[in-house]
């Protein structure tokens, strides 16, 4: 019984990247409706408006085996973290799960001070670094939010390695679907180990050890964002002709206007 427990709470710590973004305020573009390709680029077009999404495109090589792992994500999504996340929302009170996902997100402050830094963009990462102690003070470890109710702080943009290498000039390079993380690129794969190495979540393993701190807390940090991110997934495949395409198309465009914040 121990192996496929462990498997599971396995596929909840890579849960966060399952639909394209570790963090659940990220969320790609609407859902596409119409979608060409098959040559290696993606576009994507509104049902309403074929002009309404702007041509994206990224080079695919390995779409054969892009697919497969494609379809391999589909099904873990819909049979093992579908009923897994349902689970946490029936057992966890709203009240505190939204605690436990602003504790998790205050934690993440260094992985947007470091890179609001490495973007030159010193204003913001001093904000940053403002809303940090000002939750983690007066919201008592970051369970609230009061910088909310501070204007200068309430809506800081968020910023990641991904980004920072797009605004260093860094092209996406070639398509990757990753088995459990879902849709990526060469440069949003390395920023995503960039990422992990910067969150303090993930540093406790390394401090610590033991099974509750390689485990369960990053488990229970990947459950916090699974519901939304299931949520998008859906969104984003549910009225496309071809769902593969219409989540590259959705992430490539994701990523490009996070890349312009």
């Amino acid at each position: 019984m121990k192996s496929p427990i462990l498997t599971l709470l396995l596929v909840l710590v890579a849960a966060p990247f399952l639909a394209s973004c570790s963090s659940p305020g990220r969320k790609p573009p609407a859902a596409p409706a119409a979608v060409k390709g098959g040559d290696g680029k993606s576009v994507i077009a509104a049902e309403s408006d074929l002009n309404e999404y702007s041509a994206v495109s990224v080079a695919d090589p390995l779409e054969p085996l892009n697919r497969a792992t494609f379809w391999f994500n589909h099904g873990l999504y819909m049979v093992v973290l579908r009923p897994i996340t349902k689970g946490y929302d029936k057992a966890v009170p709203k009240p505190v799960r939204t605690g436990i996902h602003n504790v998790f997100e205050n934690v993440r402050f260094p992985v947007r001070f470091v890179n609001h830094t490495l973007q030159g963009n010193f204003k913001r990462a001093g904000l940053e670094t403002g809303r940090f102690f000002v939750n983690s003070i007066a919201g008592v470890g970051g369970i609230g939010r009061p910088s909310d109710h501070i204007a200068a702080l309430a809506n800081l943009p968020e910023a990641d390695t991904g980004q920072t290498f797009a605004k260093w000039g860094i092209g996406h390079g070639i398509y990757i679907v990753l088995p459990l993380l879902g849709p990526s690129s060469l440069r949003e794969t390395v920023g995503f180990a960039g990422d992990y190495a910067l969150n303090p979540v993930n540093w406790i393993s390394f401090v610590y050890g033991g099974y509750a701190w390689t485990i369960a807390i990053p488990s229970t940090n990947s459950l916090r964002v699974t519901h939304e991110q299931l949520g998008v997934y859906d969104s984003a495949t549910k009225s496309a002709l071809d769902k593969y395409l219409a989540i590259r198309s959705s992430y490539i465009q994701y990523r490009q206007e996070i890349a312009k914040k």
